[in-house]
């Protein structure tokens, strides 16, 4: 029995080898065997499949894309208002704290509010009638000594050159000439924009005098509307920032206006005295345009008074032109630092690169409202802003670097003296 068994035991382990063996071809050839094509197709389908969220995704990007032209669109279409409804806003602060004085007195704050614009209309339409009529004046002396000046030129031309030209023969050939018909021509067609032109500025001026009234004869109740949407923290910084703006607006109007009406008092005195015409209209022309055109505004000013004295006499021309520049060292050095020193306090360059700045984004406009929002923005900055003391270094008052030498004889000097106090 124990060698069959030993047979047995000896011929059993081989067979499940080969078994094992076996299954494992199978199971291999069955791997290698390629899936049907309908099985295939599917599961290149599910990978292929586009994302749950991709529609959204595009639906939404397509959504904003246009909200955000839908937006610029709006913006160019409506930004000649919101720059009438700016300027106004800065009318407003300007002549807010005027109408804050007589509603402290008993007058209602609508019939302030119009009796200050009343005053500010007043006082444009008497200017623009005085310039109007230097202007006028000037344009008809000319147009009456012209026909002096051409025969003066013409008489020049012929002793010069021996020539036998006449003023009957060059007026002919200018009026039978094609360059004045088509000038006239274009001259009546650039009339009507000139109309046009002047008609919409007459609907601005208008639109900004309307909204400018309103911001002024509601300001409580706007600020009131404007804090209800706001925390009570929130409200406290609205209403700091509102009292800044209007403080810095009003008082840098009524500071120039106070030196726009010094330099135009002292120049009306020299040009009445020099007896140059229209003195009284280039005093306000002087006066305006020096305190609200900074740094330049004066020579600017002045050019117009000294050509007008120049037609009078040369020497009255020299006479005006050291007075403006007296008088700009006067207002630079001892005017215009007590007058603004409580208003608006900024830096000429600053003064300067604002004015710039703001005619470069808005024109003539951005020129005027530029010093009160740089003034407003540095006053808010000021309040929030913590500032430090400054070291005592040589090099902030501009004397260099110190010594070597000399650092080190008074740090030497300091140790003695410490030594002895110990």
């Amino acid at each position: 029995m124990a060698p069959a068994d030993d047979a047995t035991a000896a011929s059993g382990p081989p067979s499940t080898g080969r078994a094992q063996d076996a299954a494992a071809t199978a199971s291999a050839s069955a791997d290698s065997v390629p899936p049907p094509v309908g099985m295939a197709g599917a599961a290149a389908g599910a990978a292929a499949r586009m994302p749950r969220w991709l529609p959204r995704a595009m639906v939404l990007a397509l959504s904003l894309i246009g909200c955000f032209q839908l937006v610029v669109w709006g913006f160019h279409q409506l930004v000649g208002l919101l720059i009438n409804v700016l300027i106004a806003f800065f009318l407003a602060l300007a002549v807010e704290p005027a109408v804050d004085w007589m509603a402290a007195r008993g007058v209602r704050r609508g019939l302030a509010t119009g009796l200050v614009f009343l005053g500010v209309l007043v006082a444009s339409a008497g200017f623009i009638t005085l310039m109007g009529t230097m202007l006028a004046g000037q344009i008809t002396a000319m147009v009456e000594d012209f026909p002096k000046y051409i025969d003066s030129v013409i008489k020049w031309i012929n002793d010069t050159f021996r020539t036998e030209l006449s003023r009957v023969e060059i007026q002919d050939s200018l009026l039978h000439s094609d360059w004045l018909q088509k000038y006239v021509q274009n001259s009546a067609t650039g009339v009507l924009d000139v109309s046009a032109q002047v008609l919409g500025g007459l609907f601005r001026m208008l639109t900004i005098l309307l909204f400018s009234f309103y911001f002024a004869a509601d300001g409580p109740r706007l600020r009131r509307a404007l804090c209800s949407v706001l925390p009570p923290a929130k409200q406290a910084e609205v209403l700091r920032a509102w009292e800044i703006a209007v403080a810095k607006t009003g008082g840098y109007l009524y500071s120039r206006a106070l030196m726009a009406l010094i330099s135009g008092t002292a120049h009306f005195v020299l040009l009445e005295t020099l007896n140059v015409p229209y003195a009284p209209a280039l005093a306000m022309w002087v006066g305006l345009v020096s305190q609200f055109i900074p740094t330049i505004g004066t020579y600017l000013a002045g050019a117009l008074p000294i050509l007008i004295a120049f037609t009078v006499n040369p020497w009255y021309a020299l006479w005006v032109l050291v007075f403006v520049v007296i008088y700009q060292q006067f207002e630079n050095y001892l005017l215009q630092p007590r007058i603004t020193a409580k208003s608006v306090d900024i830096h000429p360059a600053v003064a300067f690169g604002s004015v710039l700045a703001g005619t470069a984004l808005l024109g003539a406009v951005g020129a005027l409202i530029a010093i009160p929002a740089i003034a407003t923005l540095q006053a808010f900055l000021g309040a929030y802003v913590r500032r430090y003391e400054v070291t005592d270094d040589p090099r902030v008052h501009g004397r260099g670097r110190p010594r070597r030498g000399a650092a080190s004889a008074l740090a030497q000097v300091r140790c003695s003296l410490w030594d002895r106090s110990r």
